[in-house]
């Protein structure tokens, strides 16, 4: 049923010559992993600390589960599945790791949906950020690199996942010391999936000519990937609750400052260093602290930038 429906939608683009397949594209790119990280950290910079650190706490879970499910079900791309499968080579590109469920779908569930669940939204908001994630969901099987089955359940568990994150946060907002008990079972839980993932045997199917249909060791990598986001937000949040406090109760201008300065540095981070660390660190340990340190700047370091440079700017006004 799976391959039938993608084989229907891949005959519906080749006769309108992909017509639709731009919008997909550009649908298919604000729900990857870089573009939600970078929306999910302006917003804990610059317009909601409390609601930017419930995003990023229920993308962090989210891509935990999601990395633990793909390296559980270890399910081939369509197209490995079946070669009558032809996806838009434009996807391919960010159609990493196991198929089942689709990450894009969760990073949909994540941000847009996170939204969505919030009864503080104005409704029509609210039935945006659900299109918005029905979207991102659809172009996953429409650009071919996903079947429904993996958008799915990536939506929905995303949508799970996001909900019990809000009722969390909110219990930490009543019981602020018990921080600690969330740092110690989220990051137990990581470490777990991370030693699943290193140790679990993979599946080794070889096509006609000998070669290795699909390398387990690599389409675990976005496992450990979700392992040191989760790592580096779990340990940043909680020292940024007790240790530093900002806040985004700010001036337009100082919003404005911080987005820029975060994003370039943010973008250093990622295109520079990270790649550097991977080099020096080879393996799934070089995934995991590279994206560590990702995200370990956006919940921690930046924040800390943002309190020092803040307050001795305005002991300057106030000595001028």
């Amino acid at each position: 049923m799976d391959i039938s429906i993608l084989l229907a939608l891949q005959t519906f683009r080749n006769a309108t010559g992909d017509v639709f397949t731009p919008f997909f594209t550009k649908m298919s790119y604000i729900g990857e992993m870089e573009v939600v990280l970078s929306i999910m950290a302006v917003i804990y910079w610059c317009v909601s600390k409390r609601y930017g650190s419930y995003l990023l706490m229920g993308w962090s879970a989210n891509r935990i589960l999601n990395g633990f499910l793909k390296v559980t079900a270890c399910a081939y791309r369509p197209w490995i599945r079946d070669p009558r499968i032809v996806p838009d080579p434009e996807a391919l590109s960010a159609a990493t790791g196991y198929s089942f469920p689709s990450g894009h779908s969760v990073n949909a569930a994540s941000l847009y949906g996170g939204g969505m669940i919030r009864k503080e939204f104005p409704k029509i908001l609210r039935i945006f950020f659900g299109l918005i994630v029905v979207l991102i969901a659809f172009s996953r099987i429409y650009l071919g690199v996903h079947t429904p089955q993996d958008i799915i359940v990536g939506a929905l568990s995303g949508l799970l996942v996001m909900w019990l994150i809000s009722k969390l946060m909110n219990w930490v907002d009543a019981h602020p010391e018990k921080d600690w008990t969330v740092l110690l079972i989220g990051g137990g839980i990581a470490v777990a999936v991370a030693v699943f993932a290193a140790l679990k045997s993979y599946p080794e199917d070889y096509d006609a000519a000998g070669e290795l249909l699909v390398d387990g060791a690599k389409m675990a990598k976005d496992t450990f990937k979700a392992v040191g986001w989760g790592l580096g937000y779990l340990i940043g949040w909680v020292l940024e609750r007790r240790k530093i406090g900002f806040s985004t109760d700010v001036m337009m201008k100082t919003r404005a400052s911080r987005l820029v300065v975060g994003l370039l540095c943010h973008y250093a981070i990622s295109l520079i260093l990270v790649p550097m660390l991977k080099t020096w660190i080879p393996g799934p340990a070089g995934v995991v602290v590279s994206c560590f340190i990702q995200m370990f700047f956006i919940v921690f370091i930046f924040p800390l930038f943002i309190k020092l440079f803040e307050a001795r700017k305005s002991e300057s006004r106030a000595e001028g």
